[in-house]
């Protein structure tokens, strides 16, 4: 087994310090493993790889996902008809660690962690090359077998705030990152769902740089990015950005495989153009 410190958890540091050391931003994707088919999520989170995407986030399709919008949770709806859930998307980690040394990420909500049993589902996410957890329903104060079983097998778990977290919560958050299992800090730009067009990112990117002071550790914003321009915004004062609602309508949008994979790439590379320091 390894410790916080192991390959698993190096992988997030090592992208994060790269992009850091030549005056770039990390790119974080979300995507939604099942939609359309779990075969084909793997292809299209290659393409966006392929496309200069940094971090993946594989989605965990879930029946209530009371924090995604209407495009993120019409995906899930998708993805569980096609036999998406858990351990299908522990399968595409495994399936994309054979070929990439990108950090992976498994996002989802608590219930599907919790019926398959905290310490299985963390040790199977170590096995499969998982750098980290992002639990969006999980208190900073539970979930206390998960977060040490974590922290045993190297799998990072990745906090949020949003500009209504209390003193308190960052002060949590802080002492998380202290010691040294969280991997980076998940800002959310606005309050409310995924996919919200109207999120005032140079603002949510002053207030993340300064929650990001006061935490100590990479911090990324994530809610209402689909261009570059708004990439642009919302990384000026932090670590980088998360673009997940603009890369899951390209799928839904997209009329075959090749479609699919090829718009995902070519927003990817248009976002990453968005966060390259000006020459």
């Amino acid at each position: 087994m390894s410790g916080a410190n192991g390959a698993n958890g190096g992988r997030l540091a090592a992208t994060f310090a790269r992009r850091a050391a030549a005056g770039e931003k990390v790119l974080v994707a979300y995507l939604c493993v099942g939609d359309p088919s779990v075969d084909e999520s793997i292809q299209i989170a290659r393409a966006a790889l392929d496309g200069g995407a940094d971090v993946l986030e594989l989605g965990v399709p879930f029946s209530d996902p009371t924090a995604d919008g209407p495009v993120i949770a019409r995906a899930s709806q998708r993805a569980i008809r096609a036999g998406g859930g858990l351990e299908p998307t522990l399968r595409a980690a495994r399936e994309l660690r054979k070929t990439t040394d990108a950090p992976l990420v498994v996002f989802g909500y608590f219930n599907p962690l919790f019926v398959r049993g905290e310490e299985r589902v963390v040790d199977e996410a170590a096995d499969a090359g998982v750098d980290a957890l992002l639990i969006v329903d999980l208190p900073l104060d539970e979930g206390a077998v998960l977060r040490a079983r974590a922290k045993e097998r190297g799998v990072a778990i990745v906090p949020l705030l949003a500009p209504t977290s209390s003193a308190a919560r960052v002060d949590a958050v802080r002492a998380l990152a202290a010691e040294g299992n969280a991997g980076f800090v998940y800002y959310v730009s606005l309050t409310g769902v995924t996919g919200s067009a109207a999120a005032p990112l140079v603002e949510a990117s002053s207030v993340a740089g300064k929650l990001r002071e006061r935490v100590g550790i990479p911090t990324v914003v994530g809610f209402g990015i689909d261009g570059p321009e708004k990439a642009r915004a919302a990384a000026a004062h932090v670590d980088g950005v998360v673009v997940g609602t603009a890369l899951v309508r390209c799928v839904e949008e997209g009329a075959s495989a090749e479609a699919r994979s090829s718009a995902v790439r070519s927003l990817i590379e248009s976002l990453r153009g968005g966060l390259e320091p000006p020459r």
